[in-house]
């Protein structure tokens, strides 16, 4: 049976520090932000704010993003929603992103193409900007055209997703590490580099 198209961005699967607890911490948006973040996608810092990660752009990802809260400007109420829609121009507060930032935590992701067996323990770049504003979910995937020994990829793949219906090849879902993380390394090398 084939892997399901449906791509979700990163979501987090225990981590390597046994500990079993997703760690998240609270993050500041910039007030009327361009561009939306949706939860799943990678994020880093730029000024001491969150934005979304780019790897044409960004270096080290600080986590992956988990929602939003801020005073809703046009009707006043606290609002929390699992993305940043983009453009909030706030009058009171601030816009508040949960990040999932532990550079030990591990996360399961789709594959845009093909991914192999021979392919643990490799690197990767994320592809895909997207997302949808009905569910808040990113549509970001592991780019499989990147995968490589080079120690300057975004994510570090662990390993296959243990479910049923999830095998190697097109479309398959990894368990993956984020390997350029600001709080973690600068990046390390694929296995047998």
């Amino acid at each position: 049976m084939a892997n399901v198209d449906k791509a979700f961005g990163l979501r987090p699967q225990g981590n390597l520090s046994a500990t079993g607890a997703q760690k998240q911490y609270g993050y500041q948006i910039a007030d009327n932000q361009s561009g939306a973040i949706y939860q799943g996608d990678l994020v880093t810092l730029y000024d001491g704010y969150v934005v979304k990660f780019a790897p044409g752009t960004h270096t080290a990802a600080l986590g992956v993003f988990n929602g939003c809260n801020y005073i809703d400007p046009s009707t006043g109420k606290p609002t929390w929603k699992n993305f940043y829609p983009g453009s909030v121009n706030i009058t009171a507060g601030t816009i508040q992103a949960d990040v999932i930032d532990d550079p030990n935590q591990l996360f399961t992701i789709q594959v845009d193409e093909s991914v192999a067996q021979t392919d643990i323990g490799k690197n990767a770049d994320v592809v895909g900007t997207g997302g949808s504003s009905t569910t808040g979910q990113s549509t970001m995937e592991l780019d499989s055209s990147t995968i490589a020994n080079t120690a300057a990829l975004n994510l570090k793949i662990v390993g296959l997703f243990d479910v049923p219906g999830n095998s190697f090849g097109t479309n398959a879902v990894v368990v993956v590490k984020i390997n350029e993380h600001l709080y973690g390394s600068a990046g390390v090398a694929g296995q047998g580099a």
